[in-house]
């Protein structure tokens, strides 16, 4: 198979994690839905977040590790749920949440969560023309309606549980990176002109997946059409080992005998509301490979340029 990845940015609050309706430090118990984007909260989802609270108090006390920002991110993303803009994929839910590791792990209402990554032949908007490794048609040939600049980038403002809920789809990859999502975590700031602004960065780092998952979704189409040599975890120039406190999500199949169906993805994040971590040039590792060629948008997005959630 093959594989690729990169990061992102944001300014709010204090401490992200990811989680899908269970907030387990170190790592997450995940509830089932019936539907790949339900918003319900159900009852066994409820029963495990109750449970993985009960027994992650000290486990969610550890830091999450900042990591490089990567050499595709933008400013001026949308305040939105929907991150998709048409772009097809293997549908994705990620629900998130942004705790303070420095006091027992409370929650961090307000914080901002920005996460932004690759299409599923490994492309980015604002640089779509930037070669993804291996061999993939243009990220014009995939007849979306998406806009070049936006798509799949995006904001979400944490609830007073410090939870936040992205809908995306699977990411795709690109060399020499495994597959991920980047991710900042801003508090300070406001939603203003439908994108965020002000504040600071708080936390800068990535999301990752299973490589069994992974590969399992790269033979399904759109994916299928990216061949090439796919990097593994173990592989990453990113990705260190640590599980979830390294960005690991916990994944669940919507339906376990047809992954096109789609997934959810949890994990909590663990930070400091009171540092600042940009991830430009620096921590945890760079992302390595050719530099981008794509040209990034002149302008920063409009709130135009896509319905906000």
């Amino acid at each position: 198979m093959t594989g690729n990845h990169r990061n992102n940015t944001i300014t709010r609050r204090r401490a992200l994690a990811v989680t899908g309706g269970t907030v387990a430090a170190g790592g997450l118990a995940v509830a089932g839905y019936q539907t790949a984007f339900a918003d319900e909260t159900t009852t066994a989802e409820a029963t495990a977040t109750a449970s993985a609270s009960a027994t992650s108090s000290s486990a969610c006390m550890t830091l999450m590790s900042s990591v490089t920002e990567g050499p595709y991110y933008l400013d001026g993303a949308l305040v939105r749920k929907d991150i998709t803009e048409g772009k097809s994929g293997v549908p994705l839910t990620l629900r998130l949440t942004v705790v303070d590791a420095t006091d027992g792990c409370t929650p961090v209402p307000g914080a901002a969560v920005e996460i932004w990554h690759c299409d599923a032949w490994g492309y980015y908007s604002g640089y779509t023309t930037a070669n993804p490794g291996g061999s993939a048609p243009a990220e014009s040939e995939d007849g979306s309606t998406a806009n070049d600049k936006t798509y799949l980038r995006g904001y979400q403002i944490a609830n007073a549980n410090g939870v936040v809920k992205f809908e995306t789809i699977f990411p795709g990859w690109y060399t020499p990176r495994t597959c991920h999502i980047h991710v900042k975590v801003h508090t300070g700031g406001e939603k203003e002109d439908g994108t965020y602004e002000g504040g600071k960065v708080n936390y800068t780092g990535q999301f990752f997946f299973d490589d069994e998952i992974a590969q399992e979704i790269f033979t399904l189409e759109p994916y299928s059409q990216h061949s090439g040599s796919y990097t593994t975890l173990d592989n990453d120039m990113v990705y260190d080992g640590g599980g979830a406190s390294s960005g690991l999500l916990t994944l669940k199949a919507v339906h376990k005998k047809d992954p096109s169906q789609g997934y959810k993805g949890f994990l909590t994040l663990g930070v400091d509301p009171d540092a600042e971590n940009t991830g430009a040039g620096s921590g945890g590792g760079g992302e390595g490979g050719t530099p981008p060629t794509g040209t990034p948008p002149s302008d920063a997005p409009s709130a135009s340029a896509s319905a906000a959630s």
